[in-house]
């Protein structure tokens, strides 16, 4: 069992749903996290994407996809780990949009509304090209965002040929803002590149992440020991 109290920082490699079983209820104060999902195979195969795979554009390998059929118990885990009067945030396309909103309530959650992340860079597809992707905001009780004037859109560049689908340090800030204060736990089960890690650590909050791939563990460990170096000069 992870104790929530016993240190600022900590990385897992495990299941995302086994990870968070192994943390204690109700001890968490946000969750952002960004899983690998199901339809992006789909576009993997229709050849809308060459990121699941080693390409040009990256040298690491992709994770494994988490399937729709295991959103429930992935929620059903962050819901319990989640304090009352807390924040989840799930970035996603438009269709696992749709999926997985009644699920999350379903498992006792509140949805807010799609924030909607404009790239402000062009992306990939066919049919009108991929320039936003969704932040679905959800709530467990009842919290007040930090800051009111924030839009629903989120101007923030993507990042540009970095690890496979690495977001901006700086959606994770706004979000960490809105959703926390100095000293809180924010915890991503699907940590990829360390960017909310990388946010929450740089704001003086607690971080517990996980992740599968190696390639992950490895790249934000080292981001996250820059991190650590600068706050002991």
């Amino acid at each position: 069992m992870i104790n929530a109290n016993e240190k600022d920082l900590i990385i897992s490699q495990d299941d995302a749903v086994s990870f968070l079983k192994n943390i204690e209820t109700e001890s968490i104060d946000l969750v952002v996290t960004d899983p690998a999902y199901e339809s992006l195979e789909k576009h993997r195969k229709v050849g809308t994407t060459t990121r699941l795979k080693k390409s040009k554009s990256s040298s690491n390998e992709w994770f494994s996809i988490f399937p729709n059929s295991r959103f429930e118990e992935l929620f059903e885990q962050i819901y319990r780990v989640l304090k009352k009067n807390t924040h989840f945030y799930l970035l996603c396309d438009q269709e696992t949009a749709f999926i997985v909103k009644p699920i999350a309530e379903k498992c006792g959650f509140k949805f807010w509304k799609p924030i909607v992340w404009d790239k402000m860079k062009i992306g990939m597809g066919y049919h009108y090209r991929a320039r936003y992707e969704f932040v679905l905001f959800f709530e467990k009780g009842k919290k007040k965002l930090n800051d009111l004037s924030i839009p629903d859109v989120l101007a923030v560049p993507r990042v540009y040929r970095g690890y496979p689908t690495e977001k901006p340090v700086e959606l994770m800030d706004i979000l960490i803002k809105q959703s926390t204060i100095e000293g809180e736990i924010v915890c991503d089960p699907f940590m990829g590149s360390g960017a909310t890690g990388v946010s929450a650590l740089a704001l003086s909050r607690s971080f517990y992440g996980n992740d599968l791939s190696d390639s992950s563990i490895k790249h934000a460990s080292e981001r996250f020991a820059n991190i650590e170096s600068l706050d002991k000069k």
